[in-house]
């Protein structure tokens, strides 16, 4: 036994009617599809965004100058070479952290304690503890 499968077909005028009463508010989706016994759960979707009007809602049109796509280029190519300048700045950096290091573990002193102090401080401060 097998179940034959029914095929609903609208008309045109039948559809813009449903839509516009949904979109005056005169019936929610559920409603409508209750009250004229549309079958199909995306079908009343499928003809509001093909018959509806809020396809007018959804795009957005941009009007602009032509001085102000040019400042909008201008403006990207500056954040590019800034997002570079401070890549290459952080590469530099990391560069002269790991020479510091390099230096610390050959020479085996802690270069950030001892920056700044100069010879003679660091003699006097020594001779100053052992006395």
């Amino acid at each position: 036994m097998s179940k034959t499968r029914l095929s609903y077909r609208y008309s045109l005028a039948f559809k813009q009617k449903v839509v516009s009463e949904i979109e005056a508010g005169k019936y929610s989706l559920s409603q409508a599809r209750r009250i004229y016994d549309i079958h199909g759960a995306g079908t009343l979707y499928r003809w509001l965004r093909q018959l509806g009007k809020g396809h007018l809602i959804e795009k957005i049109v941009k009007v602009e100058m032509k001085d102000e796509k040019d400042k909008l280029k201008e403006l990207t190519q500056k954040n590019r070479e800034l997002e570079s300048a401070l890549a290459q700045a952080h590469l530099k950096l990391l560069m002269h952290e790991s020479l510091l290091a390099s230096v610390e573990a050959h020479y085996q002193v802690d270069l950030k304690k001892t920056f700044g102090s100069t010879a003679s401080n660091v003699r006097s401060s020594r001779s100053k503890r052992k006395a």
